[in-house]
């Protein structure tokens, strides 16, 4: 069975037509999933990000493929997640789906930022609201004290940003990219943890101070080079400013620099800048704003914190989706 998906959004399209992609190598991204079962397994199921096109990422080319009996990309009108879901019931021989996608990439990095002072409008509204996963009501407090002073929303983005990096730390024990519970990673960590950990932190600090802040899901295209890209997955943050739109920021990558090259915080300001306003060039977009996420058709259990990686169900049971060498799935890019 095999199901080919050619994906071209308008603002693709104009991409396109004016050249804007260029410059930044492009590839193909390929997952290869074989959701684990055992001999009496009767039913498996299966979510996974469905790359889409933005300004800075043209998706294309997009084939799936597997011997599952039903699938179908859904959106999670809550959450906006979108995915591809498929269905092996009843499980016949090991499940096995293939997603390959094209990706070209431009520089993700806004350099001129200019805050219009103007209303946030209301469709970006949802970014300032406390939710049961992202709890900006339990940082009122903590975010007055942060921003005291700043009257802008550009400030105020650049003091919380500031404090998180000084008041986290990267944790290399945690597994995958964290569980993104803010609470407990700035109480019970002591402000250790992963990339959704510390991102989680700034945006629910940041949504406490007003900001329109929202989490970003993806996965690195490493140098870029060919090869096995499958412990590369990847959160940050963004917050919305007025007069310039969404604006990428990265203080877990601050820290993973701090720690990767034995850095102080008074020795980081390189690297602070960097990911202010930008990242590394070579990651891509799978789901923004994906919290809370109630999949079509359901899965079994709560709402899904957030979004990135393959989730599988196998007779209602989780797969452990940081555990990919038993899961089973891996993703590979491929150098054009």
């Amino acid at each position: 069975m095999k199901i080919r998906i050619v994906l071209f959004a308008a603002l693709a399209v104009l991409i396109i037509s004016t050249g804007a992609f260029g410059g930044i190598p492009s590839g193909t991204v390929t997952f290869n999933i074989q959701p684990s079962v055992l001999e009496n397994s009767k039913d498996a199921r299966l979510w996974m990000p469905y790359p889409l096109s933005d300004e800075y990422q043209l998706i294309s080319n997009v084939q799936v493929s597997g011997n599952y009996n039903v699938s179908g990309v859904y959106k999670d009108p809550d959450s906006g997640a979108v995915y591809y879901y498929a269905e092996w019931n009843p499980v016949k021989a090991q499940p096995f789906l293939v997603m390959s996608f094209h990706v070209e990439l431009k520089d993700r990095k806004v350099v001129n930022m200019k805050d219009s002072k103007e209303p946030v409008p209301v469709i970006i509204k949802k970014d300032l609201e406390s939710t049961e996963w992202v709890p900006s009501k339990d940082f009122k407090d903590i975010a007055k004290k942060i921003t005291r002073g700043k009257k802008s929303i550009l400030q105020k983005a650049r003091a919380v940003y500031d404090w998180t990096i000084e008041n986290t730390y990267r944790d290399p024990d945690v597994k995958g990219c964290g569980l993104a519970l803010p609470g407990r990673t700035l109480n019970e960590q002591k402000g250790g943890g992963k990339c959704a950990d510390i991102s989680a932190v700034y945006v629910s600090i940041a949504r406490a101070a007003g900001i329109p802040a929202r989490d970003v899901y993806g996965i690195r295209l490493a140098d870029p080079r060919s090869g096995n890209i499958t412990s590369e997955f990847h959160c940050w943050a963004e917050f919305y400013l007025p007069g310039t739109g969404w604006v990428p920021v990265d203080p877990a990558d601050v820290r993973k620099m701090m720690l990767v090259h034995d850095l102080e915080l008074k020795d980081a300001d390189d690297w602070r800048e960097f990911f202010w306003g930008g990242d590394d060039l070579f990651r891509i977009v799978l789901e923004t704003d994906a919290r809370g996420v109630t999949f079509q058709p359901k899965q079994d259990g709560q709402a899904l914190n957030y979004f990135m990686y393959p989730f599988a169900q196998i007779d209602g049971e989780t797969l452990n989706y940081f555990d990919p060498k038993n899961f089973v799935y891996s993703v590979s890019f491929e150098k054009d």
